[in-house]
């Protein structure tokens, strides 16, 4: 059967695109490399990123950041564009599926998306004029708080919602989703939406500033907060990634931050590697998932706060 131990998997292919990304950063001075390692080594990188990324809901974008950043030489401003276009790409190549499957809720999405989208491009605006080491020292902290967050939270695979408020029943945020491990038929609703949406502004408006799309945010916020179980959480997080991602990427781009030779092939190896993450997320439970967002977490936040110090 495949994937028989998920868990193992995930963290397997973490640790081999650490290690790609480890080897890059031990071979000798980038102006003694062919011009295309650096492209090949961004892409092996990337579609491994792309594989933990779904399951994680994290969009690939708040990994991607500060593995690249710190292993590639490439200047933050450029890994920080291409980083809004990864997150953006990873939850396109996943929509489909997760869509397709009921792993993901459209009116669940639209009104957190449009709150994120009309902050992202203030943040983007503002991460451009910002010094580069008090970027990484910022986000580091950000995502080793959220880590924290969800250790010490109680366990929220299914969060219970005993009744939901006005604004989410007069939109029509509920629904039912098939879960593949246990067979039964899971119903959701939620509660605190106006709560959310004003959340989701923030989370928005750090996305822009940090070029990360901010997945690591989206999760907590709707499990948490708004009461949605985890694996729906993990999913709709992705498609919220690819709407607020793309008001953010115009200004990095309008301003000549994303360069082709990065983003080609960091979005091609997430996109490849995010389809295998859509199908993966299907035939996990809730359990690793949280793992995966925690363990995930934790090494972005170590290394990003350690880079920003000049550790």
């Amino acid at each position: 059967m495949p994937f028989k131990h998920p868990l193992a998997v995930l963290l397997l292919l973490a640790f081999c695109g650490a290690m790609a990304a480890q080897a890059a950063d031990a071979l000798p001075a980038a102006e003694v490399l062919p011009w295309w390692v650096w492209p090949l080594g961004l892409f092996v990188v990337c579609f491994f990123l792309g594989i933990v990324a779904v399951p994680a809901g994290v969009g690939g974008g708040v990994l991607f950041v500060p593995i690249v950043g710190g292993f590639f030489p490439f200047h933050l401003d450029f890994v920080r564009g291409a980083g809004l276009l990864v997150a953006m790409a990873s939850a396109l190549a996943a929509g489909p599926s997760l869509l397709k499957n009921g792993m993901a809720n459209l009116r669940l999405v639209m009104p957190l998306a449009l709150s994120a989208s009309l902050s992202s491009m203030g943040g983007a605006m503002v991460g451009l004029a910002l010094p580069a080491n008090m970027i990484e020292i910022m986000l580091g902290l950000i995502i080793l708080a959220i880590t924290a967050l969800m250790i010490m939270a109680r366990k929220s695979d299914y969060p219970h919602v005993p009744q939901p408020d006005a604004l989410s029943l007069r939109l029509g945020i509920h629904g039912v989703f098939h879960d593949l491990i246990s067979g039964r038929e899971i119903s959701w609703q939620v509660h605190r939406t106006p709560t959310g949406i004003m959340l989701f502004l923030v989370i928005g408006f750090l996305g822009g500033v940090f070029g990360v799309g901010a997945g690591w945010a989206n999760v907590p916020a709707l499990n948490l907060l708004m009461g949605v179980p985890l694996k729906l959480a993990a999913a709709s997080s992705s498609l919220i990634l690819s709407i607020a991602s793309a008001s953010a990427t115009w200004y990095y781009l309008n301003n000549g931050a994303i360069l082709a030779i990065i983003a080609v092939p960091a979005v091609v190896g997430m996109m490849m590697g995010a389809r295998i993450g859509a199908h993966l997320l299907t035939m996990l439970n809730p359990a690793v998932i949280r793992k995966v967002v925690i363990s995930m977490l934790l090494f972005a936040g170590v290394r990003t706060l350690l880079k920003g110090l000049g550790i």
